[in-house]
């Protein structure tokens, strides 16, 4: 294994036990138990695993029904939509292209996800949302159509909403307003600037910050970390993206928290274990856990 497959080492453990928001332990090496054991050893003891496809939710479910301190979130990922009505050979499934099944497929699909978020070990409906980084003009109807329905799925079961939202903010913003947002909606993986996220706050929505917040070329999320009101915000990895530096490039993980922790206390200007405090005061009211 080379240096930049190998996992980072273990960070000083957090004094103040916290969760990762965000996580796809489906796609990480090891077992979940592995993960789970490496996580609460420098204070990550809760993770909330999200889905991305039907598969994938069904696995975040059972996992979350396995394991007290994994919660689960089910969703049709906005990149899944135009594969399942388009047959796009570009979408997010890593089932690969098939033939594009139209409109009815994406019913079905949308309604297994119903189904899944009537669990109560499901607290959350995402990660759902726009992307226009991958997908073109002639998917957006479709992604547009599945972010609605799964806004009305969160509200009808009382459960977060997760969104995903990559070079989009605008749009994401329209639907959440046209629609009406839950009463409890977490943007993860937070990419916009500071003026948005003084939009977000303004509407009480949850900012939930990655490993990317550290990157040298992130100023305008940092910026956006220092607005944002302290109840509001969230931590999570991505994993196995987004990689806190210095360990960007490597695989991620849950235990990886306090590194993405400890960046953005000192960009608050605050401690960390006060940071950690409220995060984990946040997370719980943001996932009504």
């Amino acid at each position: 294994m080379s240096a930049k497959d190998a996992p980072p080492p273990l960070p000083e453990p957090l004094l103040v036990e916290v969760a990762d928001s965000h996580t796809h332990l489906d796609m990480q090496s090891g077992t979940v138990e592995e993960a789970l054991v490496k996580a609460a050893a420098v204070g990550v003891t809760t993770v909330v695993q999200v889905g991305c496809d039907v598969k994938g939710s069904r696995w975040a479910a059972e996992t979350a029904a396995a394991h007290s301190n994994v919660h689960a979130a089910v969703a049709l990922h906005p990149n899944e939509a135009p594969r399942i009505v388009l047959g796009d050979p570009d979408g997010w499934s890593r089932q690969g292209a098939r033939e594009g099944g139209g409109d009815a497929a994406l019913d079905d699909a949308l309604a297994e996800i119903d189904r899944l978020a009537a669990l109560p070990h499901v607290l959350g409906v995402g990660e759902t949302g726009l992307d226009f980084f991958r997908t073109g003009p002639e998917g957006i109807a479709a992604q547009e159509r599945s972010f609605r329905a799964h806004i009305e799925i969160a509200k009808r079961h009382g459960k977060a909403l997760v969104i995903h939202d990559r070079e989009a903010h605008a749009d994401v913003l329209r639907v959440l307003d046209e629609e009406g947002a839950p009463e409890r909606t977490v943007f993860h993986c937070y990419s916009g600037d500071a003026a948005m996220a003084e939009i977000c706050a303004a509407k009480g929505y949850y900012m939930s910050f990655a490993g990317n917040v550290t990157f040298k070329n992130a100023q305008p999320l940092r910026d956006a970390l220092a607005v944002a009101p302290l109840e509001l915000v969230l931590v999570e990895t991505d994993a196995p993206y987004l990689t806190p530096a210095p360990y960007r490039g490597r695989p991620n993980a849950p235990y990886l928290i306090p590194v993405t922790l400890r960046a953005m206390a000192a960009v608050r200007g605050i401690g960390e274990n006060d940071l950690a405090e409220a995060i984990a005061v946040n997370t719980a009211r943001a996932f009504d856990y």
